[in-house]
């Protein structure tokens, strides 16, 4: 990537009132050293947590606060920053802000500018846990989705009010590299990519269930970086936590048989699919009606064996191209290149699982396995990992267009 990848860009940034506004400081440094121009623009709660004067002072432009600056609107300066802008870009972008984007009401100079430029509008939330899970808050998301705003992140973490979970400000580096990778090449353009994640959950009765371990951040981290790669995405989820990658549709399922169903279903009207979920290879040979109640002897329950999805998936005519996934706990390049070819795999993403790589953690490391090939992909963040597996997937893809 360019030391300038955003060189010429545009960006009318607007910082609103929360604590993670500090952040916005960092960014403007950042977009400046990747070849942005930068306005600011804030809100008056904005202004509570950072001084105007250190967004001039970084941005080196006058900070707008208010509609009702004379000096400025004489001129209609408002309008004058809706066209001067490439990119509209809200960071953090608080709770009350999302609202008021949905309902389009322009009260303020922020709200004012997006509703009067025709530039992309990008947001980059950040709230406390709980409100980011409202159900208002999800629902105002879903209407800025709607119409094309972009929403990079939130990510996840401790929060400054003590609460841990997603609501966080995405760090100013992951901003610059999202928006660095929309302008960038797209190498999925048109490209409609399925991708499970998450685990499968088999019910024993009404309580109780057996299962494999999953967070599913693996699996939405690369459905998220195959949206910025340009695919068209449809996420199949099991039973996890995590927002829906902005661009993404989603079905939930439970069972592996579900996940079955649903990726059977979609798989024919998919070019590639990527099977990064972590189904269940066994379920209970019947259900309890109700609760199993303790009689203090052993409790023996028959499994028997899930569908293969990936084997099925393989078999189809005219199937996508097969990107799979093992997780291993040893003789990881050997369990993985037998299931590679066991089941007729174009590639597998394979790593090994332990006490700090793996499950329920911010970072992973990748062995890639291909026919005749090999690339090891150091430990990293899943987010970055992601993007990573994403721009390999796409070389294997076109090199198997491109072959005769």
């Amino acid at each position: 990537m360019s030391d300038v990848p955003l060189q010429g860009l545009r960006v009318l940034l607007g910082v609103t009132g929360g604590i993670a506004a500090y952040k916005s400081a960092d960014l403007v440094r950042r977009l400046r050293d990747a070849g942005a121009d930068v306005r600011v623009v804030m809100t008056e709660n904005a202004t509570r947590f950072v001084g105007a004067l250190t967004f001039q002072a970084l941005s080196g432009h006058p900070v707008r606060t208010s509609l009702w600056d004379e000096s400025a609107e004489a001129a209609m300066g408002h309008i004058e920053l809706a066209r001067w802008a490439d990119l509209v870009l809200i960071a953090p972008a608080s709770a009350d802000v999302l609202a008021q984007l949905a309902a389009g009401r322009a009260e303020d100079l922020l709200g004012t500018l997006v509703l009067a430029s025709k530039a992309p509008l990008a947001v980059a939330p950040a709230m406390n846990q709980q409100m980011w899970a409202h159900a208002a808050v999800q629902a105002n998301l879903e209407t800025l989705r709607q119409r094309g705003v972009r929403i990079l992140g939130p990510a996840s973490g401790s929060q400054a009010c003590g609460d841990v979970g997603d609501g966080r400000l995405l760090e100013p580096a992951e901003i610059i590299e999202m928006l660095a990778a929309e302008r960038g090449p797209r190498p999925f353009a048109g490209v409609r990519v399925l991708v499970s994640a998450g685990p499968t959950y088999e019910d024993i009765d009404p309580v109780r269930y057996i299962g494999n371990r999953s967070s599913g951040r693996m699996g939405f981290a690369v459905a998220a970086a195959a949206i910025e790669a340009g695919a068209r995405v449809l996420l199949v989820a099991g039973p996890v936590d995590l927002p829906t990658p902005a661009g993404a549709a989603r079905i939930d399922v439970r069972s592996a048989r579900q996940m079955r169903d649903a990726i059977i279903g979609a798989a024919p009207e998919h070019d590639i699919f990527i099977s990064a979920a972590a189904v269940g290879d066994y379920r209970p040979q019947s259900i309890s009606p109700s609760k199993l109640k303790k009689s203090g002897q052993p409790l023996a329950l028959e499994l028997i064996q899930n569908p293969d999805i990936l084997a099925e998936v393989s078999g189809l005519v005219g199937r996508p191209f097969l990107v799979g996934f093992a997780a291993e706990t040893d003789d990881l390049e050997h369990q993985a290149r037998d299931k590679l070819e066991r089941k007729g795999l174009d590639m597998i993403a394979a790593n090994r699982v332990s006490t700090t790589l793996g499950f329920e953690r911010d970072e992973n490391a990748l062995l890639l396995l291909w026919a005749g090939g090999r690339e090891e992909l150091g430990q990293a963040d899943k987010r970055s990992l992601a993007r990573t597996l994403v721009d390999r997937i796409a070389r294997r893809y076109a090199a198997g267009l491109a072959a005769p």
